[in-house]
């Protein structure tokens, strides 16, 4: 052994030089080796790798398990305080997306070159800004809780600059679009265009629709409560298969009551009255399907001629029929089941400003 160098002559007459990588998961010293015919090839080998973990080390701590082996151990941590959908979702994206790609790494060797690989994976993968952001904003949490218990420094990833999220504009129906899909709506067979209604009039989700009963529906009292929702997410048991779960609205302003229109109240007492299940959107003593409910709206969609619109658009010209009538946004925001104010108005920002403009005109006007 070369003293103080820990490099050794094997008997396989190559030479050997080992340097620590870390701490074990019981705390013994992890080491690792590179080999060569000379002594100078090891040390021309081997420094450099030293001088690497020296600030590995001292940057981001001793911790060697891998990010696969932490990803797992994080799940385990939250499963309990989240909902089975939410932690569906971080399971299947962390193991999918993440861990596949970069599972292999130890947990204080994450870095930003880790970090630039997973985003490149990403974007390979051809997914929207939306959906790296959101796979991006899990594997943080994981990392984040790994720092919280001191297992490392800081967070290798709050650098990465990923892409923005452009939001699409007029995401609302025009007023004779709207027209146009109520009268689609109320001419379909069946009720089913009762959905299609309860997210124009009430801007209701669609997995809220799909979990709404008749219990829900206050006819004495005109309101509607949102309290539950129904969603198809990633099995947890078989991977490349899906499940309906039921859940608790995924937040707590999520959990609200609606006023019902006139004309709303009208078409549900009807709807009612054919009804024989538990489910205002099905007739049969289980929910419809989200993916049915949303297989619906677009044959009224169709007949409507709209050839560009989806769902969630209905829920948005809810919203945005009630800004240009002047509701006010902490109104507009506890109907839509935002979590803040800001919320709403960062996605009705168009709306509001129209109104704002109108404002200024009425201001102006009153100085004469």
């Amino acid at each position: 052994m070369r003293r103080g160098e820990n490099i050794y002559y094997r008997k396989d007459r190559r030479w050997e030089g080992r340097y620590v990588v870390g701490k074990k998961a019981n705390g013994k010293t992890k080491y690792r080796s590179v080999y060569g015919k000379t002594l100078q090839e090891v040390r021309e080998k081997l420094y450099p790798l030293k001088v690497k973990y020296q600030i590995i080390l001292r940057d981001q701590g001793e911790v060697t398990i891998s990010f696969y082996e932490w990803g797992y151990q994080w799940l385990q941590e939250v499963k309990a305080g989240i909902k089975q959908s939410t932690y569906t979702n971080y399971e299947y994206k962390l193991v999918q997306y993440v861990l596949s790609e970069i599972g292999e790494y130890s947990l204080n060797e994450l870095d930003e070159i880790a970090g630039e690989k997973l985003l490149e994976s990403l974007k390979k993968r051809g997914f929207a800004p939306s959906m790296i952001q959101a796979v991006f904003r899990i594997t943080k949490q994981c990392i984040n809780l790994a720092i919280r218990k001191k297992l490392i420094k800081e967070n290798p990833f709050s650098l990465i600059k990923l892409p923005k999220i452009v939001k699409a504009k007029d995401q609302a129906l025009t007023k004779p679009e709207q027209k146009r899909l109520e009268t689609a709506a109320l001419s379909a067979e069946k009720g089913r265009g009762v959905p299609t209604l309860l997210g124009l009039h009430a801007g209701l989700r669609i997995g809220e629709i799909a979990a709404l009963t008749w219990k829900d529906v206050d006819f004495n009292n005109n309101l509607i409560h949102v309290k539950a929702t129904y969603q198809r997410v990633f099995s947890v048991l078989e991977k490349q298969k899906t499940e309906l779960i039921y859940t608790t609205s995924k937040t707590a302003t999520s959990v609200r009551s609606i006023p019902m229109s006139k004309g709303l109240r009208k078409l549900l007492l009807q709807q009612k009255e054919q009804a024989t299940g538990e489910y205002v959107a099905s007739n049969k003593d289980q929910p419809m399907e989200p993916r049915l409910l949303t297989y619906h709206f677009h044959q009224i969609r169709q007949a409507a001629d709209l050839p560009e619109v989806h769902f969630h658009q209905s829920r948005h010209t809810f919203a945005t029929r009630c800004l240009e009538n002047d509701g006010d946004i902490m109104s507009v925001s506890a109907l839509m089941g935002h979590s803040s104010a800001k919320m709403t108005l960062d996605t009705y920002a168009g709306s509001t400003m129209e109104q704002r403009v109108l404002i200024v005109d009425k201001m102006e006007q009153a100085i004469g």
